[in-house]
């Protein structure tokens, strides 16, 4: 866990290494702003040196580019076969945030069946915010809007409302209702988080639900060997998210499990297995991961 932690906040770092943003309160604008990262990180934070890949993919949508978002959809892709939902439980600066919210000392709500449920919310809410309705105000209304991270994202709400607002006074000043109603979700969700282990990630995010449609297949993350694995439930008994089983479409791939497995039938992905030269090398790397 502290090494998921340091890895999470490293990455965090790295992708807002744009720190003079931060009291000046000005986004950064250099050649890198175009590459898309892939945990929910907003285009609009004053550190950000990178893009979301839902907001570059919701521009596309919106026609503030004029353009079919091959790369976004390229970038979404690759993040997914590469990594799947790793990146949510290492990559993803706005799931650190609500980790270190869970961590303050108040009694915790247990998961569920009504977990387990609230879990397929974000795909009928992805596919609306991100899709449906950018795609519908652009062919039936005046212009598109990037709708998710307009109304909704609270990721954006707080690494870039929060910073830009408070070093600003221009921005404070044409602050409205659209404002208030965003830092509304976010003060929800954050209270939440106080209580309930990821709720953003668990329930709302597009990303997420996204990048789980890969976890089966993608070339790192969690795996379970079926020949070994007795269902025992040890591992979803363990697990703060809402698996069934370990490296399912709500695996983030934490590794928390590994260990609880009784025949071990649980590891990281090697996907270098078979490979001649590094073989050895890559394979203790993998068996020293795994125990985490």
């Amino acid at each position: 866990m502290a090494r998921r932690k340091f890895i999470q906040s490293a990455f965090a770092l790295l992708t807002n290494g744009h720190l003079a943003g931060f009291w000046q309160g000005r986004i950064y604008q250099g050649p890198l702003k175009s590459l898309c990262l892939p945990g929910l990180n907003c285009y609009s934070c004053p550190g950000a040196l990178g893009a979301c890949p839902l907001g570059a993919l919701q521009s596309a949508f919106s026609g503030l580019t004029g353009r079919i978002p091959f790369y976004a959809f390229g970038m979404l892709l690759l993040f997914g076969a590469l990594l799947g939902r790793l990146i949510c439980g290492f990559l993803c600066p706005f799931g650190l945030v609500q980790e270190l919210f869970y961590k303050i000392p108040v009694r915790k709500v247990k998961k569920g069946r009504w977990s387990q449920r609230l879990t397929y919310l974000k795909y009928p809410l992805g596919l609306f915010f991100v899709l449906v309705l950018p795609l519908g105000l652009l062919f039936f209304g005046s212009g598109g809007e990037p709708t998710f991270c307009k109304y909704i994202c609270p990721a954006g709400t707080f690494e870039a409302s929060l910073p830009l607002l408070g070093a600003n006074p221009y921005l404070r000043a044409a602050a409205g209702i659209l404002t208030a109603w965003k830092f509304f979700l976010l003060f929800l969700l954050t209270v939440a988080a106080l209580f309930v282990f990821r709720p953003f990630c668990r329930f709302f995010c597009p990303l997420g639900a996204w990048y789980g449609l890969f976890n089966g297949v993608s070339a790192f993350g969690i795996a379970v060997d079926k020949k070994t694995c007795t269902k025992c439930g040890r591992c979803a008994a363990v697990c703060q998210s809402d698996v069934r089983l370990a490296g399912d479409r709500e695996c983030i791939s934490c590794g928390e499990c590994v260990k609880s497995c009784p025949t071990r039938a649980i590891a990281y992905k090697n996907p270098f297995a078979s490979a001649p030269f590094p073989k050895k090398m890559i394979r203790a790397f993998c068996m020293k991961f795994n125990d985490f």
